[in-house]
């Protein structure tokens, strides 16, 4: 048989949307957007772990494999698995632009195609479940804790945005307004960090995460530098864009981007000003007392 996935909005029994329903805060979020012209685009990082089942079919705390960052077969055990993935979100309607290999035993990352940010949450949302179901189906248990074996690497939910005007990408522009503009988008996120915080890593275990294995703990950013919280890839043209790199795999996509996108919306509607780049490396000791205002 056949399984039905249904997204909706919640509504009251007059027709008004529910207050609490986590996808209409993310639809009004990119409303605002819409009335200043501007569109948000977000492609999500996700990371997750494949452990092994006891007899019983209980989770257990072994790791599928022992590889790491982009290996290959034979240390990359679940090759299969993230194809097996792919191939199912495709037949959804989804549209995964990679996968490989993670950084820790048994953990591995798929990303997804920029989209709209609610398409974008609809898919981290579905993602997740289909996973889990393939990974049970697989004698596997998937695991979005963000840091499920102590002394190995963590998992998160980098996320990518970019802001565009009548289909053009403003993160690529060489205009300065456009420019300003992002600049503005940045730093309404950087100084709204750490209220936004709690609903990015909404878990006790996602505070074990930050400061080791890549996961920021600092508020800056930087080019091409994975300390910071916020970093601008290497990328030039369609692909520009600022990606954030504190979100864990436990939160809730739509809650997590809609507070990034309010942040950043008022950010550029109070004309804030970005700090200046901080390019030390922030995970090392000597730069514990870094100043980069």
């Amino acid at each position: 048989g056949r399984v039905v996935k249904m997204l909706c909005q919640i509504r009251y029994p007059d027709g008004r949307p529910y207050e609490c329903d986590s996808r209409e805060l993310l639809r009004n979020a990119l409303s605002e957007a819409g009335e200043l012209g501007l569109r948000i685009r977000i492609g999500a990082e996700c990371e997750f772990y494949l452990f092994c089942l006891d007899d019983e079919g209980n989770p257990t705390k072994k790791p599928q494999d022992q590889g790491t960052y982009c290996d290959i077969s034979p240390l990359d055990r679940g090759e299969n698995m993230r194809r097996e993935i792919c191939l199912t979100l495709e037949q959804m309607g989804l549209a995964p632009e990679s996968s490989h290999h993670e950084q820790g035993p048994g953990q591995n990352e798929v990303d997804f195609k920029y989209a709209d940010g609610l398409k974008a949450a609809d898919d981290c949302n579905t993602f997740r479940s289909t996973v889990k179901a393939l990974a049970t189906q697989n004698g596997l248990f998937a695991s979005f804790m963000p840091k499920p074996l102590p002394q190995e690497s963590v998992s998160g939910l980098h996320v990518n945005l970019s802001l565009s005007r009548d289909g053009e990408n403003l993160f690529a522009s060489p205009e300065a307004a456009d420019r300003a503009l992002c600049a503005s988008f940045m730093a309404g996120i950087l100084n709204r960090a750490r209220e936004i915080t709690l609903f990015l890593n909404p878990l006790t275990n996602s505070y074990h995460r930050f400061g080791a294995f890549e996961a920021p703990c600092y508020v800056a950013w930087g080019r091409q530098n994975r300390s910071q919280l916020i970093r601008i890839p290497a990328a030039r043209g369609e692909y520009s864009r600022l990606e954030l790199r504190s979100p864990d795999a436990a939160a809730n996509p739509y809650l997590a981007f809609a507070l990034i996108a309010k942040a950043g919306l008022a950010g550029i509607r109070q004309g804030e000003t970005l700090p200046k780049e901080c390019a030390l490396n922030l995970f090392s000791k000597e730069s514990q007392s870094f100043d980069c205002e």
